[in-house]
């Protein structure tokens, strides 16, 4: 029996245990399992890695805090700085960023073609990383939301200056604001200054529509949530783990 799973901590309303054990059924993959290890503390990976583990994905915390323990980084995830795959092979961990392929595929999907904006980026945890990473490679220029001052915009300003959101036609939320239960929760901005040209990316994706994208298509924009990202980060995760090895 091969063993994939997940760690991260709390992990109640986990994505990726549903969906690998719905594919590993609808495709009839043998011999297979996928667990949940919530781990409270990033130190007792050194326990897990111990035991024969196929492979693992990374959720909140540790995305950034699990690197040290690892013998190798891709180079997505080495400029990226936040690892959500971990490969298990001849003894040695690698870790990937699997985050990064579902977003580009999924944004270049939902943008047009000609699309030649500017983007604001809510949030500035790890999940912005692959993000930011994504819109480096495609030349899109953007900018940093934060309630934090050292960063390029505050929601505070935004609010005070609505006719900034006309500069930035692409936002994308990365914070875990409007995720199921707290639905009616979405990031502070002006959304009335939002139009037609606007395209909002909601990472989160329970619900599938979220208030940030309620608020978005009210005023005319584009919306898209997190699901078609997470369901090409999983298979990307899959392809990373049995790259050269047999199933």
């Amino acid at each position: 029996m091969k063993t994939y799973g997940l760690i991260g901590y709390p992990l109640e309303h986990s994505f990726s245990g549903k969906y690998f054990t719905e594919k590993f059924e609808k495709e009839n993959i043998q011999n297979c399992e996928y667990r949940l290890f919530p781990l409270e503390n990033i130190r007792e990976f050194e326990d897990l890695k111990q035991q024969e583990i196929a492979g693992l994905n990374v959720t909140i915390p540790y995305k950034e805090q699990v690197i040290p323990y690892l013998d190798e980084l891709d180079e997505h995830a080495n400029a990226i700085g936040a690892v959500n795959v971990i490969q298990f092979k001849n003894g040695k961990s690698k870790g990937y960023n699997s985050d990064y392929y579902g977003f580009k595929d999924s944004l270049l999907n939902f943008l047009p073609k000609e699309f030649s904006s500017k983007a604001l980026i809510l949030g500035t945890g790890g999940a912005s990383k692959a993000i930011k990473q994504v819109l480096k490679d495609l030349s899109i220029p953007f900018k940093i939301v934060s309630r934090k001052e050292e960063f390029d915009f505050t929601y505070k300003e935004l609010n005070s200056k609505p006719e900034i959101l006309a500069g930035f036609h692409l936002i994308i939320n990365t914070t875990p604001l409007g995720t199921f239960p707290k639905v009616e929760e979405k990031p502070n901005l002006p959304y009335k200054a939002l139009r037609a040209n606007h395209f909002l990316y909601d990472l989160v994706y329970n619900p599938s529509e979220t208030a940030f994208m309620k608020a978005g298509a009210s005023q005319g924009a584009k919306t898209i949530n997190g699901l078609e990202m997470l369901i090409g980060q999983a298979e990307k995760s899959w392809e990373i783990w049995n790259k050269n090895q047999a199933l």
